[in-house]
């Protein structure tokens, strides 16, 4: 499998599966998803990046490059829900949870002190919450509000916990 330098994978997801990077971001990813893109450009761009494709467009996998194991791509089957392609893809490479990213950009998440963000948290987020962090990419401030406590429970039963 393709991996960064830390030996971490790192993927690229065809048009089709923005809602899937999503999903391996919360789960510590580095999941890239450009919108519209063409095949030759994402097998070029995962290429240069190190990236494992994820796709399910079975004629990406017709590519020589992808046939010969220059680029590492994994077939996603279409009829699956984000969160069994999610399953799938974690069962089919062995990942494991790692510490969530930045679901929208796939930004490092980084600890943010409560007190320097008095002004930008919202009052009941920050009545409530003792901790946050900020997006390193498109510096978003997030906290375990509600939104993340659905997450995490959707994550728990994909890893058991």
């Amino acid at each position: 499998m393709t991996a960064s330098k830390d030996n971490v994978p790192r993927f690229f997801c065809d048009a089709m599966l923005g809602g899937l990077a999503r999903w391996l971001r919360a789960i510590g990813y580095d999941a890239a998803f450009e919108y519209g893109i063409d095949d030759g450009r994402l097998v070029e761009q995962a290429r240069s990046d190190g990236r494992t494709i994820l796709s399910s467009d079975g004629g990406l996998f017709e590519r020589n490059v992808v046939k010969n194991g220059d680029v590492r791509a994994l077939y996603i089957p279409q009829q699956l829900s984000r969160l069994e392609q999610l399953r799938f893809v974690v069962t089919q490479l062995g990942l494991e949870r790692l510490p969530a990213r930045c679901m929208a950009c796939g930004g490092e998440l980084a600890d943010v002190p409560k007190h320097t963000v008095t002004d930008e948290a919202p009052p009941l987020a920050f009545r409530h919450c003792d901790q946050f962090w900020r997006c390193q990419g498109c510096r978003k401030l997030l906290w375990h509000g509600t939104h993340w406590q659905k997450i995490e429970q959707k994550l728990a039963g994909l890893f058991g916990r």
